[in-house]
């Protein structure tokens, strides 16, 4: 399922990035690589704030869409 389905709070595990090569390099450069954990703090119109590696980022809810779990 896509990250913007995830529940507050429940740890998830990435299983797969969809997207141009370029866009998975990014979303690679923040942390997101398969088998990472993340997990859901908060969500307002599908946009998602993750922590990710101990570190909080805010995703729009299109590049949320790409991240598997």
């Amino acid at each position: 399922m896509p990250l913007t389905m995830a529940s507050i709070g429940e740890k998830n595990y990435i299983k797969k990035i969809n997207g141009k090569e370029e866009i998975k390099h990014f979303l690679e450069s923040l942390g997101f690589v398969s088998g990472s954990e993340v997990t859901v703090v908060n969500q307002m119109s599908g946009n998602v704030i993750v922590n990710i590696k101990n570190t909080r980022v805010a995703l729009s809810r299109s590049m949320a869409n790409r991240i598997m779990v």
